[in-house]
């Protein structure tokens, strides 16, 4: 299964191969090539890692994994879309691939949301609502996100639209509840009976989800709220930040504390 993955990976790449070369100055474009590198890398990783964990964390080490493989095949398109883009009159000027970006994001980011599920479902009983009201919430901030994207063509020269600000408070709304259940709500109460290691990696994923994905809102408003009009640069550049860090880092806590618990089992 893992030789086939790997087997799998290497065929595919030639046929994503993009369509331009990369400008030394085009920093964003150097960007997705590098995430797309550092997602695929973590999901062979991630899958391979499966084997050396015990039967209760196999199905967390999983849902990482199909985290990095879906955001990779998505990177794949998204680079193509920004090399591609550059190249056309007017040249230096990149198109934010919103469509791929989003459809990345509302398959990885309730995924990432059942990572919290999942860790505490496997050392200590947790209510099955925690997972609703963390679906529930990623959905509604990704939701208010592109839509506020796709009305992002209106904010001229930094003019705050409702179309813009509106959905970027209701998508800020959501991700705020979303820490409140897992910081306050269900998601601490179960916490408190779980192992020492588990509640470490609890806390750290809480904090990724506290100072990692407040990234996702300033690439937002860099991109869309700021003076001068949209900068698809900035929006980019910051958003693949964002990707590399929660994601990837997202998945090494897991398999961390995933292994160290299998190591004490």
């Amino acid at each position: 299964m893992k030789l086939l993955l790997l087997l799998a990976s290497a065929i595919a790449l030639p046929s994503f191969a993009a369509s331009g070369d990369l400008s030394t100055s085009d920093l964003t474009g150097v960007s997705f090539w590098l995430v797309s590198a550092a997602m695929l890398a973590s999901t062979v990783f991630f899958f391979i890692e499966r084997d050396n964990v015990s039967a209760k964390w196999k199905t967390s080490l999983t849902v990482a994994g199909l985290v990095t493989g879906i955001a990779f095949m998505h990177y794949m398109y998204m680079r193509e879309v920004w090399v591609a883009s550059m190249m056309v009159e007017p040249v230096g000027v990149g198109d934010s691939p919103i469509v791929f970006r989003y459809v990345d994001w509302l398959l990885t980011v309730p995924l990432l949301m059942v990572e919290f599920y999942l860790i505490l479902a496997a050392c200590t009983n947790v209510a099955g609502s925690l997972f609703k009201k963390l679906l529930v919430g990623s959905l509604v901030m990704l939701i208010a996100g592109f839509i506020g994207e796709s009305n992002g063509e209106a904010a001229v020269a930094g003019e705050a639209v409702t179309g813009v600000v509106v959905p970027f408070a209701i998508g800020m709304a959501a991700w705020l509840y979303m820490i409140y259940e897992l910081w306050m709500g269900e998601g601490k109460s179960a916490v408190t009976s779980a192992s020492p290691a588990v509640n470490s990696a609890y806390n750290t994923m809480m904090w990724i989800v506290i100072v990692g994905w407040a990234i996702y809102p300033l690439g937002y408003a860099s991109g869309y709220l700021m003076e001068g009009g949209i900068n698809a640069d900035n929006l980019n550049l910051i958003y693949n930040l964002a990707d590399f860090v929660n994601k990837i880092l997202f998945g090494l806590i897991i398999w961390h504390v995933a292994v160290k618990e299998s190591a004490s089992a």
